[in-house]
């Protein structure tokens, strides 16, 4: 039989330390209960009856032997022993694994001191950060606002300034604010293909950009006025500032110098006169080429010598 078998379980009776009290007359009592009741007759459908009834017989005569039963009394107390100290090992090994964990968590818990100064260097690394920011943009606002007097003090210097600049060394720049925008360098770099740049000052508003541009010699001036028109998206108006090509009108059309001052009606009114000079002389040259072209005669086709047309004595034109 296993040793494994609780004896006193099969005869139905408490086991361990109360089951080894137990006297004879209660164990042969209990054995016989238990065999009316496990006994093969009283089974016949139930094929483990007789296995059943056997292991009760052999449960009974170890209790009943005294040498037998002190040996599986012993044999009780041992695994009762065993169970005993399996539990309280589990009870430390539980615990032991508590308290490692506990320390490992301390381990790898932040130091309230240590917490304390990184929060300290990030908000002054922060704090840092925002002052340097807001040094740089208020030397940017110097900065532009230094920018911003040097062009005032430039364009009233050439706005102002009477015989100490050439006016005729001046042009005259105006542009529309739908296209592309021209700043100081931009019209510099266009300007300089047709003579030195001595100063650009701009001077813009809303609607219209305008500026001065002084050039180094007066046949810049003249090369410049002619041939510049900027962007494509947005082209230039450029004259000069004391225009020599209104001196070739009659006296009676020319109207009387702006003053020096270049902002305001007076000057825009100049300005408009000179584009509608510039306009007509462009149109009476027009009807010019054109008549020149309707005196000239062709060549007879028959003549055997070859006559050349003749052509009026124009010095200003070519057949």
């Amino acid at each position: 039989m296993d040793v494994d078998v609780d004896h006193y379980n099969v005869l139905g009776l408490p086991s361990g330390e109360e089951g080894a009290k137990l006297s004879e007359k209660e164990i042969s009592k209990a054995y016989r209960l238990k065999a009316l009741e496990l006994h093969p007759d009283k089974k016949p459908d139930d094929p483990q009856a007789q296995s059943n009834f056997q292991n009760l017989k052999t449960s009974y005569e170890i209790l009943k032997d005294e040498k037998a039963r002190k040996l599986f009394d012993e044999l009780l107390q041992v695994k009762r022993e065993q169970v005993h100290r399996k539990a309280q090992y589990d009870v430390k090994r539980r615990r032991m694994v508590s308290d490692l964990e506990e320390r490992e968590w301390a381990a790898k818990a932040p130091d309230p001191a240590s917490k304390a100064r990184e929060e300290e260097e990030r908000i002054a690394k922060k704090l840092k950060e925002e002052i340097a920011r807001i040094r740089a943009m208020f030397a940017n606002k110097r900065a532009s606002s230094s920018r911003r007097e040097a062009t005032e003090t430039r364009r009233e210097s050439v706005a102002n300034s009477g015989g100490g600049l050439n006016k005729e060394k001046v042009l005259k720049v105006s542009w529309e604010k739908s296209g592309e925008d021209y700043t100081a360098e931009k019209l510099r770099e266009v300007f300089a293909k047709f003579g030195e740049v001595e100063d650009v000052v701009i001077k813009s508003s809303r609607k219209k950009g305008s500026a001065l541009v002084v050039m180094a010699s007066k046949e810049a001036v003249v090369t410049a006025s002619g041939n510049v028109c900027g962007h494509i998206s947005n082209p230039l108006l450029v004259l000069p500032l004391q225009s020599t090509i209104a001196m070739e009108f009659p006296p009676r059309s020319m109207e009387p110098e702006p003053s020096s001052n270049l902002v305001g009606a007076g000057y825009q009114s100049f300005e408009e006169s000179i584009l509608k000079k510039l306009r007509k002389s462009c149109r009476k040259a027009e009807v010019t080429c054109k008549t020149h072209r309707q005196e000239v005669v062709l060549p007879n086709p028959n003549s055997l010598h070859g006559s050349q047309s003749s052509i009026p004595a124009d010095s200003n034109y070519r057949a």
